[in-house]
């Protein structure tokens, strides 16, 4: 193929609603007075840190609050005051506490102003246009051509599966099933491939995100060029013909018995189908016109169809209407003109979600319909995308990413301590990695409570997690390639679920030691979605081994010095019990009850200011206790995850209704990822209408400028 094919420029408009600026907000037409006891409450228990004699901390100043109207104004602070109220984590332990009945006041107060500020808003945000990331473009590029091979390694999809094991359809998990290890295992990189394509680099995670952000996914000039190079070399490919291609006979190769306008109607025929899959929405006639052009002009000029259909392909999946995820005018609304929702637009956003890839035809003839976004026909289909094995690929993108399992790749747990940790080039992280992935897919295929992720009565395990468990010996590490696992009761509830899990002991430690702030900053981000705030660039590091004065001490006492500072000692009154609690856990999540000077490791504390536990076991049932606030911070996350931006506080009323409905249905995954979908933050219209011009630099004819307002 001699043809060069379009190089595109994206200009992109996006107008979205602020949170918090007046023009967004009604006009208020008359002062309220701060309720009684909202007004009490600041005033004698507060102000003492946030506003008396220009003390304020958090930059936090309640004495700012004259009325009402002043905290419907901040709703973010509204938000906040309600956690660290409803949390325990306010008043500090240091000062007079709130009474119960008190605190459950002014919670029910806080939470009644928030829903009249959020409600006064416009709209909730936008999530705004953004390209695919890496692992969303391999899998496009895969069913829009349904390509038998991969287009490239991803090393980032940590879990391979061997004989196809993941059968949502069924409801179930098998007993025994093989898999492997991506990143730890070289020869997991070998896969069929199409030879000669080189992938962009990986999309970095936000920090307590995910890589599918849209304020993270931008496109430099650079990046574009690699575009535009990559789809050449996909179409280019030696590996890239009908034994590998699903529609090749029906796209590429040449009409039988057709000559003159018998081609171009075939040809039009085709790119007409191609393109409306390849842009998720119906091909406008202007823009079928541009590329049916290229190709018979390509066609006159002496090029082969199956090539000039070849150089179409390649504009096609190198265009921004491919690559760029975004929200265009409505395009489907119901022909009664009440409603202008854009079907095709939530289509995409959907099968991107549950997929990580378009929509197939079936989604988009509903979306063609305009009945796609009525609840009943909506939640159908979220049923039948959930029984598809596409689902696969939501399993391999969400829960590494969301248990933040990357950090297991470069745990190296100190070899003369755990020499039963390493063997050959490889590591036991290669196992433990996989089992709370596996636990995360039986979940969500059996459709059992989220609440197992926090205590499980199953789980999977090889043979060397097995002996690891058990006695911390050196089981039989298997094939680096396939490892086989089984499905096992789990009777001690020291183990089962996320939290505990070998893999998280091992990734939130040191080579020689546990880290008790790490670990509570994970639970806290992960488990609670509340992260801490970065440390002061000024603490000193911990020392790795005890001074001579600190050899008799344990872990918690040495960490005791960094609660003096008053800086630091709001986070570790957060972080602190939920690091401690899961201290029983070695560097490497062997269980000890002792640490090396002979001292008695203490897991206790107190969750929320009011759930004492005095071992991991009793800690998981203060976290059950609070089920409501995992399952709130749980759909956070998948919220996030969904709309590929970070939550805020407009979503604060539609995550209470997904909580609400899911506790409703017995905190069930698959009636979260239903609510999800049906919640108003993912049913939402696009803000603006989107400009995307490409302009192509082929001398023969001009390929498609497209343009959306």
């Amino acid at each position: 193929m001699k043809q060069v094919v379009s190089a595109a420029v994206v200009i992109v408009i996006c107008l979205q609603a602020s949170i918090g600026r007046a023009d967004d907000r009604p006009p208020v037409r008359q002062q309220r007075a701060l309720p009684a006891v909202l007004q009490s409450a600041f005033r004698q228990t507060c102000v003492k840190c946030h506003g008396k004699n220009g003390k304020v901390e958090g930059k936090v100043n309640l004495l700012e609050l004259k009325t009402a109207n002043d905290l419907l104004a901040k709703p973010a602070l509204v938000r906040d005051l309600i956690e660290v109220l409803d949390s325990g984590y306010m008043p500090p332990e240091d000062e007079p506490a709130l009474a119960s009945a008190t605190r459950k006041q002014l919670v029910t107060q806080l939470r009644e102003l928030l829903r009249v500020a959020i409600g006064s808003q416009k709209t909730v945000p936008r999530t705004p246009i953004r390209r695919m990331n890496r692992f969303q473009y391999n899998n496009a590029v895969q069913d829009l051509f349904q390509l038998n091979v991969v287009v490239f390694t991803l090393p980032e999809r940590m879990l391979r599966e061997y004989g196809d094991y993941f059968q949502p359809q069924t409801g179930k998990m098998p007993r025994q099933l093989r898999v492997g290890s991506r990143p730890l295992g070289k020869s997991q990189l070998i896969a069929r491939r199409l030879a000669g394509v080189t992938p962009f680099p990986q999309d970095l995670r936000a920090e307590h995100g995910f890589d599918n952000r849209g304020d993270h996914l931008s496109l430099s000039p650079l990046q574009l060029e690699a575009f535009l190079k990559l789809s050449r070399s996909i179409i280019e490919s030696a590996d890239f013909n009908k034994r590998t291609c699903g529609i090749w006979k029906t796209f590429f190769a040449s009409p039988e018995d057709a000559d003159g306008s018998d081609v171009e109607a075939v040809v039009r025929r085709r790119l007409r189908s191609f393109l409306t899959r390849a842009f998720r929405r119906p091909v406008e006639d202007q823009m079928l016109d541009r590329y049916a052009g290229f190709v018979m002009t390509q066609i006159r000029t002496g090029e082969s169809f199956t090539d000039s259909m070849k150089s179409a392909a390649a504009a096609a999946v190198a265009s921004p209407r491919f690559f760029y995820l975004y929200d265009s005018a409505a395009l489907s609304a119901p022909k009664d003109g009440t409603n202008s929702f854009n079907d095709f637009n939530l289509a995409s956003r959907l099968s991107f979600f549950l997929w990580g890839s378009f929509p197939d035809q079936a989604l988009l003839d509903v979306a063609a319909t305009g009945r796609l976004h009525a609840p009943k026909v909506l939640g159908q289909q979220v049923e039948r995308m959930l029984q598809d094995r596409r689902l696969k690929r939501f399993c391999d993108s969400f829960p590494a990413q969301w248990l933040q399992l990357e950090h297991i790749i470069s745990s190296t747990p100190d070899p003369q301590k755990y020499p039963q940790f390493y063997f050959g080039k490889y590591r036991a992280s290669m196992h433990m990695m996989l089992e709370p992935l596996l636990l995360f897919e039986t979940i969500l295929i059996e459709d059992h409570s989220i609440l197992k992720f926090i205590d499980s009565d199953f789980s999977y395990r090889s043979d060397l997690l097995d002996a690891w468990y058990q006695s911390g010996s050196k089981g039989k590490p298997g094939s680096p390639v396939v490892i086989q696992f089984r499905r096992v009761p789990i009777t001690d509830r020291r183990q089962g679920g996320v939290i505990t899990n070998a893999a998280v002991m091992t990734m939130t430690s040191g080579a020689t030691r546990t880290k008790p702030i790490t670990r509570g900053a994970w639970i806290a981000s992960v488990i609670l979605n509340d992260p801490p705030e970065p440390p002061p660039a000024d603490v000193p590091q911990f020392s790795e081994k005890p001074s001579t004065e600190e050899k008799d001490l344990t872990l918690r006492e040495r960490f005791a010095t960094h609660r003096t500072r008053a800086d630091c000692a709001s986070c570790h009154r957060r972080i602190d019990p939920l690091g401690f609690a899961l201290e029983n856990y070695d560097a490497a999540g062997l269980w000890r009850e002792t640490y090396k000077n002979g001292r008695d490791v203490d897991a206790s504390g107190t969750l929320f200011g009011k759930h004492k536990f005095t071992n991991v076991v009793e800690f998981k049932d203060a976290l059950l206790a609070e089920k409501g606030r995992f399952t709130h911070a749980f759909a956070s996350h998948l919220l996030s995850f969904a709309l590929g931006r970070e939550v805020g506080v407009a979503d604060s009323l539609a995550l209470d209704q997904i909580v609400r409905e899911t506790a409703a249905a017995d905190y069930r995954f698959r009636a979260m990822i239903k609510q999800v979908v049906l919640s108003e933050p993912f049913l939402q219209t696009p803000a603006a209408k989107t400009v995307i011009t490409e302009t192509p630099k082929s001398k023969t004819t001009r390929l498609p400028k497209a343009t959306t307002r």
